[in-house]
C-alpha cells in the first residue's frame, strides 16, 4: 500500500477541486524526507472559501431533515473511502496502518452518531399565561482547526457537529499533516452540497487569516495552550465563539495494593496511545513507594518489547514521532530529565536510523519540578513517581495549570471513583485510561486544557446560539 505524490493536490471549495499556485513539502515522519506535496491557499482562495460557506448556510441551515440524511450518505463516502484514507494517514502522519484505520473508522461513526442526534426546541412554558420556547440556533461559518496528531478524527468531532446544527465549516489541518484532510474533502464533495464544507491547507499563518476573517462567527480549535490563547485573542476582538481543546499533562494515580500485573498494560498503552501524542495520554504516573519499582519494572519490560517502525511493517506498535520539532522536544524533555537524576528504565534515546524514531521511554526516581513531569511532552516517555499518602498524590496530580484527563487505578473501583472526584480534569476514569471517549460523551478540559466541550449533545450545542420565541397563550 502507497501513497502516489500527487495524490491528492487539491482544495475543495463551493464543492469543486481548486488548484492553487504554491504548494509546500510534506515530510513522510519516517525517512524525515518530503514525499508529497500540498496546496498553499491563497489570500483571494481563502476569502473565497469563507465567501462561499457564509453563502451556503443561507440554505443548508433551513432543512434539518437534509442534513441528516448528508450526514449518513458522507458517513458512506468515508466507509467508501477508508483504505485511501488509511494510507495518507500512515505516510504523513507516521501511525501504524491499523491505527489508522481505526481513525478512519472514528470518523464514519461520529457523523452517524450526529446524523441521528435529535435537536427539537425545549417549550418551557404552554399554559394560560402564555407560551415559550428555547431553539438552539446554528451560528454561521465555523472555521475549524485541527492538529496533526488525529488528523481525521479531530477534524469530524468539529465538521459532524458543526454541519448537524446548520453550521457550514471551513476547515484548516495542521501542515505537518494535510494531506488526509484534503482526501476527506475530495470524498465529500459528492455528498455534501457546494459550499458546505471547504477544505483549505498551507503554512502559517494561514490560521491567522481564517480564524480573524470577518465572517466566520465561530472558532473550533485543537492544538496546543500557548497557540489557543493566542486563538482566543484574535476571536475577542469580533466576539467569534470559540471552543478549545487544548493541552494536558494528565496523570494516573495507582492506589495502594492496586495488581501491578493486571494494570501495567492498560496502564502502558494509556500513555503510549499514538505514541504518546495524544492529548488525553497518561503523561505522568503516581504510584505507592511500595509498588514503585514493582511497576517500573513491569512498565520497562513492556517497552523494550515493542516493536517500533514503519506503519506498514507487519507487527508494528509504534511509528515515529510526527515531525522534526517534536521529536527534538521529546529528545530535549529526556536529557534534561536524566541530568537531574532521572533513572532510565527503558528507551532513553533515539533510535539509530532515518526519519523521527524514538524508543519507548520510562523514566523513574524523579520528583515534581523536573520538566518531563511538569510539562506535556506528547511522545514516547513516561516518568513513574513516588508517593506516600494518597492525599499527597491527588495533591501532586492536580498541582497543574492543566485539567483534561486523568485516571485512577486500584484493586477497589469504589474508592477509587471517591479518589477520582477530587481529581480536578474533566473527565476522570477508573481502571483505564481514555475510555470514555465515544461520540456521546463530553470531552473537555478545566483550567489551561480548554474552553467548552466537544462531542455528544453538550458539543453539538456548542455549535449553536439560543433564541427564544415567546408569545400569548396557544390553544389548547
Amino acid at each position: 500500500m502507497s501513497v502516489p505524490s500527487d495524490y491528492p493536490r487539491t482544495l475543495t471549495i463551493d464543492g469543486t477541486a481548486v488548484e492553487t499556485a504554491e504548494h509546500f513539502g510534506v515530510i513522510d515522519p519516517s525517512t524525515g524526507q518530503p514525499f508529497a506535496s500540498a496546496p498553499s491557499v491563497s489570500p483571494a482562495q481563502l476569502d473565497s472559501a469563507v465567501r462561499t460557506a457564509h453563502a451556503a448556510y443561507a440554505t443548508w441551515r433551513r432543512d434539518e431533515a437534509a442534513r441528516q440524511k448528508a450526514l449518513l450518505a458522507a458517513a458512506d463516502a468515508v466507509d467508501a473511502a477508508a483504505a485511501d484514507l488509511a494510507a495518507i494517514l500512515v505516510a504523513e502522519q507516521g501511525k501504524p496502518l491499523r491505527d489508522a484505520r481505526a481513525e478512519t473508522y472514528a470518523v464514519s461513526l461520529w457523523l452517524r452518531y450526529y446524523a441521528g442526534l435529535e435537536l427539537a426546541p425545549e417549550i418551557v412554558r404552554d399554559d394560560e399565561k402564555g407560551y415559550a420556547e428555547v431553539h438552539r440556533k446554528p451560528i454561521g461559518v465555523v472555521a475549524a482547526i485541527t492538529p496533526w496528531n488525529f488528523p481525521l478524527t479531530l477534524a469530524m468531532w468539529k465538521i459532524a457537529p458543526a454541519l448537524r446544527a446548520g453550521n457550514t465549516v471551513v476547515i484548516k489541518p495542521s501542515p505537518y499533516t494535510p494531506l488526509a484532510t484534503l482526501a476527506l474533502g475530495e470524498a465529500l464533495r459528492t455528498v455534501l452540497p457546494p459550499g458546505v464544507l471547504n477544505v483549505v491547507t498551507g503554512p502559517d499563518p494561514l490560521g491567522t487569516a481564517l480564524t480573524t476573517h470577518p465572517l466566520v462567527r465561530k472558532i473550533s480549535f485543537t492544538g496546543s495552550t500557548a497557540t489557543g490563547k493566542k486563538v482566543a485573542a484574535a476571536a475577542a476582538d469580533d466576539l467569534k465563539r470559540v471552543t478549545l481543546e487544548l493541552g494536558g499533562n494528565d496523570p494516573a494515580v495507582v492506589l495502594p495494593g492496586a495488581n501491578v500485573a493486571d494494570i501495567a498494560g492498560p496502564l502502558f498503552w494509556s500513555g503510549f496511545l499514538n505514541n504518546g501524542q495524544t492529548c488525553l495520554a497518561v503523561k505522568r504516573v503516581y504510584v505507592h513507594e511500595s509498588q514503585h519499582d514493582e511497576l517500573v519494572d513491569a512498565l520497562a519490560a513492556i517497552a523494550d518489547g515493542v516493536k517500533v517502525d514503519q506503519g506498514l511493517v507487519e507487527g508494528v506498535q509504534l511509528g515515529p514521532i510526527n515531525n522534526e520539532p517534536q521529536y527534538e522536544r521529546v529528545s530535549g524533555l529526556v536529557e534534561d530529565a536524566i541530568a537531574q537524576g532521572a533513572r532510565v528504565a527503558a528507551g532513553g534515546s533515539p533510535v539509530d536510523r532515518d526519519g523521527y524514531f524514538y524508543r519507548p521511554t520510562i523514566l523513574a526516581d524523579l520528583s515534581d519540578g523536573v520538566r518531563i513531569v511538569d510539562e506535556e511532552q506528547f511522545g514516547p516517555v513516561l516518568p513513574v513517581l513516588s508517593y506516600r499518602d494518597v492525599d499527597d498524590a491527588v495533591a501532586r496530580a492536580n498541582n497543574t495549570t492543566y485539567g483534561l484527563t486523568a485516571s485512577v487505578w486500584s484493586h477497589d473501583p469504589l474508592h477509587a471513583a471517591e479518589v477520582a472526584a477530587e481529581i480536578d480534569a474533566g473527565q476522570v476514569t477508573v481502571n483505564a485510561h481514555g475510555s470514555a471517549i465515544t461520540p456521546d460523551l463530553p470531552f473537555g478540559g478545566h483550567k489551561h486544557s480548554g474552553i467548552g466541550v466537544e462531542n455528544g449533545p453538550w458539543g453539538l450545542l456548542g455549535f449553536t446560539e439560543i433564541q427564544v420565541i415567546a408569545g400569548p397563550p396557544r390553544g389548547r
